[in-house]
């Protein structure tokens, strides 16, 4: 049921059959490679090779996740692009936008309240304030 609502709300949404979609996944930068680790000995080449690795698994999940959310567009017959990159997800995802001359800005919302949105934050409500495009926010 989940599925036809959003095949119904895409059909609505894209308006002509030259719209392009790209689906973008941002590896949160939790792993990066500085010269030392936080009690200053520094990395080995095995910690390096563990580091790359745990991204390259992450890499591997989010492709085949989106492969499956580029069935939906397949099936509504529009161009998709699917597209991973890594970094700080609301400033990547307002700098590939930009980069791209994107239109629009389509982000989930994981409504989070409270204390856990005031401590973590919100990725797209920082999206909204760094995006030069307009942002649809979908709860």
């Amino acid at each position: 049921m989940g599925r036809l609502i959003a095949r119904k709300r895409l059909k609505k949404l894209l308006k002509s059959p030259a719209d392009e979609v790209t689906v973008l996944s941002v590896i949160a930068c939790k792993y990066s490679f500085p010269e030392t680790t936080t009690d200053r000995l520094p990395l080995t080449s095995d910690d390096i090779k563990h580091f790359e690795n745990i991204l390259e698994l992450e890499r591997k999940e989010k492709n085949i996740m989106l492969a499956e959310a580029a069935k939906l567009f397949d099936e509504i017959k529009v161009n998709v692009n699917i597209l991973i990159e890594s970094g700080h997800p609301a400033e990547t995802i307002a700098r590939v936008a930009a980069e791209g001359n994107y239109d629009m800005i389509i982000i989930g919302s994981r409504g989070l309240g409270g204390l856990k949105k005031f401590f973590l934050g919100s990725v797209s409500n920082a999206v909204l304030q760094e995006a030069s495009c307009s942002v649809l926010v979908v709860k």
